[in-house]
């Protein structure tokens, strides 16, 4: 079954996360990151059928650090007690529009993507993009395809309370212009990611997607 030692590790380390457990099971680790990585891979290949910006990207590319970075953390446990992707033309290190693989036991594993946080020149340059053409981003968010694969629409954490500087509350688009990342997820059960569909039903969800990623690309130019 797809993931099956991953999942192994993440519950374990879940339960026992010290430097201990990890280094008594980095045989495990170790196999559950080139499985993870084996999916990641063949996600780019399936992306790049549709999206040929990443098309030369390998999971290393893309996959985060298992390691917590704990200096500015309360929370001092060493290890991520889930695996993530972030697959976009320029790599993880570059916050552009692109597509994430989130994998997590208990039913917290997703697919989604668009752009998360981007710096306030960034945000500025998209939301003037969505302000000039409103039409066209809710063609695309509203549309079928998208509705079914991302339900609960764009996120809204972190959205701003009012309207950002020089913005009136009366704009058309002001649900739009509040937020400060522009981001959808699609939540797996953990049977869903065990299923032989998994890989099927990820490339569904990111074509669905990437109009979006397209839009939000076009505004950064």
């Amino acid at each position: 079954m797809a993931f099956e030692t991953s999942f192994k590790f993440l519950r374990g380390v879940k339960k026992n996360n010290n430097r201990e457990w990890f280094l008594k099971n980095k045989d495990l680790y170790i196999s559950a990151k080139q499985e993870f990585e084996n999916f990641i891979d063949n996600v780019i290949k399936e992306i790049s059928t549709f999206d040929n910006s990443v098309s030369e990207l390998k999971a290393k590319d893309c996959i985060y650090r298992q390691y917590r970075d704990v200096r500015f953390s309360k929370d001092k446990t060493p290890y991520k007690v889930h695996m993530g992707a972030y697959i976009n033309s320029e790599g993880k290190k570059i916050n552009t529009p692109g597509y994430y693989f989130h994998l997590e036991p208990g039913g917290k594993s997703i697919f989604g993507g668009g752009f998360w946080e981007p710096e306030k020149d960034l945000l500025k340059k998209v939301r003037q993009e969505i302000d000039y053409n409103l039409e066209e981003w809710e063609s695309i968010i509203t549309e079928k395809t998208f509705k079914n694969s991302y339900p609960q629409g764009l996120s809204k954490e972190n959205s701003l309370l009012n309207q950002p500087a020089g913005y009136d509350k009366d704009n058309p688009a002001i649900e739009y212009l509040k937020l400060k990342s522009f981001i959808v997820s699609h939540n797996f059960s953990d049977e869903q990611i065990m299923s032989n569909n998994l890989l099927k039903e990820v490339k569904k969800h990111a074509k669905a997607l990437k109009p979006a990623i397209d839009f939000l690309k076009k505004s950064l130019h």
